[in-house]
């Protein structure tokens, strides 16, 4: 066998350690930032996605049509992709939002809770509709996604599941209070799932990130020099974060790499949880 035939076989060997191939997933806040990422990296991996996203959250970061583009970009790279518009601030969005996914795949297989919001308020001074619209956001959406999508998983006797959390579980900020909070609990939540379902082949993970160049961050980007050192000293390597690192993290937790792996807590943080 030649060089070039070795190297060939073991690209193969390790997208087949990689492979979502056949899989169906649903990533939501799926359209910008860490969710798009993750929803592209599925794609590349051999997964249909859909996409849940805000169209006024995405109007809010001037990315008007960024659902739609995303989902040029998963069948460019030959998977089927769904843009799934829901509101999760409303009671029940989370919940259909499953079952419009599962009937345009087909099932699923693989869920990403990416979707959330934050209020950088010090807590003294949260007003009530900041504090109730993170819960149920933040929160009470999780549950609906979880009681909505776990049936289906234990069902088919195949899953996996990821919570974006947050390093504000650890290292929190004043001004994060709430959101912090509410990170924490969906961890726990995850946890206590995660041994429950684990004997069914449904694995569940919670991937907290540090510091990353998200459009929800990008006005702290304006001022170069403030970003610079707001890099320098969010963690021990010095820089933030790119939303394509937080994708590389879910697709192992995703894929056949991650099949014994369940009931962690994997921080993505350039070290700023030591």
């Amino acid at each position: 066998m030649s060089g070039q035939d070795v190297a060939s076989s073991n690209e193969r060997s390790i997208a087949q350690r990689f492979s979502m191939a056949g899989r169906r997933a649903l990533v939501t806040g799926g359209s910008v930032s860490i969710g798009r990422e993750i929803a592209l990296a599925f794609a590349e991996a051999g997964a249909d996605v859909a996409i849940q996203y805000s169209k006024a959250a995405d109007i809010a970061f001037g990315k008007d049509n960024a659902a739609e583009e995303l989902v040029r970009e998963v069948e460019i790279r030959g998977r089927r992709g769904i843009a799934l518009e829901a509101d999760f601030e409303r009671a029940g969005q989370a919940k259909d939002c499953v079952q419009r996914a599962a009937a345009h795949l087909g099932g699923l297989d693989v869920l990403v809770v990416c979707a959330s919001i934050q209020y950088r308020t010090p807590f003294l001074d949260m007003p009530e509709e900041q504090v109730e619209r993170q819960i149920q956001i933040n929160f009470r959406a999780t549950i609906e996604l979880l009681q909505a999508a776990l049936p289906l998983m234990k069902e088919s006797g195949w899953g996996r599941v990821v919570t974006i959390g947050s390093i504000n579980q650890t290292k929190p900020e004043s001004e994060l209070t709430v959101y912090a909070a509410l990170k924490s609990a969906q961890h726990n939540l995850a946890m206590n799932l995660a041994k429950d379902y684990a004997v069914h082949g449904v694995t569940i993970n919670n991937l907290s990130p540090g510091l990353v160049a998200t459009e929800r961050n990008k006005w702290r980007r304006v001022d170069s020099a403030v970003w610079e050192e707001i890099q320098r000293t969010s963690c021990p390597m010095q820089r933030a974060g790119e939303a394509r690192e937080i994708a590389g993290a879910a697709l192992l937790l995703c894929s056949e790499a991650g099949s014994f792996i369940t009931g962690i807590d994997l921080q993505v943080t350039g070290g700023r949880h030591l």
